[in-house]
């Protein structure tokens, strides 16, 4: 590997995140993939990324992980969530089921905890790659609910409303330090690496691979040509203009 690869870190390297780790690498990066558990790090490692634990819904855990990749591989240049943070359990319809109906806890659930954990990794990362003083990018992924509410998942939607309003802010503070902020809206449910989503058309589902092509593209992307926003949507899904 070059001296002068740049170098990425992802949170989330289970699915999504671990088709990301293994696309950049696959590219030349030095990677660092972050998780909790101990199944989803050994398949970090085993893609030959550094593997990192931590916690994205701390700040003070992002920041470690931070540091810990930058002090493994040099300035941080890349840096994906790609985390889902729902938290506690989620009882009850999908999504959180009609406002009438829905449980007091379902909006910790559904509304809550995505928003807390953007927050807890926007505002880490922003302080380590201002504090690095050069340029470098910051991808947020999420859901085609940051777009529209839906019946019976308007908690959901809501989360996703405040992830995008977090990764908007974030991205109109740091746009003059020359760090690009993007939200990668993924508007279809993701194949799992492994296994199938039963009942699901596959043609209706993203294929991780494919939108860890788009998050290269994002890093590569330079100052003249900066993306903040970047949806995907299969052929084989219903897209809402």
């Amino acid at each position: 590997m070059a001296e002068d690869a740049r170098s990425a870190l992802v949170f989330g390297a289970r699915n999504l995140g671990r088709a990301i780790v293994e696309t950049l690498s696959g590219a030349g990066w030095k990677v660092a993939g972050v998780a909790r558990s101990d199944q989803t790090l050994e398949g970090v490692a085993a893609l030959g990324a550094l593997a990192i634990r931590a916690d994205v819904t701390d700040p003070g855990s992002v920041g470690a992980a931070l540091e810990q990749a930058s002090a493994a591989h040099g300035p941080v240049d890349l840096v994906v969530n790609a985390a889902s943070a729902y938290g506690g359990p989620r009882s009850g319809p999908f999504g959180g089921g009609p406002l009438a109906e829905a449980a007091p806890d379902a909006f910790d659930a559904w509304a809550a905890a995505p928003p807390r954990a953007a927050f807890s990794f926007l505002s880490a990362t922003s302080r380590f790659l201002v504090a690095q003083g050069r340029a470098g990018t910051i991808v947020q992924v999420t859901g085609g609910s940051a777009r529209r509410a839906m019946p019976g998942r308007g908690l959901w939607a809501a989360g996703a409303f405040g992830v995008r309003a977090l990764t908007q802010a974030a991205a109109l503070e740091l746009r003059e330090r020359g760090i690009q902020v993007a939200l990668l809206i993924v508007d279809a449910g993701i194949e799992p690496l492994t296994g199938a989503r039963e009942g699901t058309d596959t043609a209706a589902l993203a294929d991780p691979h494919e939108i860890a092509q788009a998050v290269r593209f994002l890093g590569d992307q330079g100052a003249r040509a900066a993306t903040h926003e970047l949806q995907l949507t299969p052929l084989g899904e219903r897209w809402v203009p």
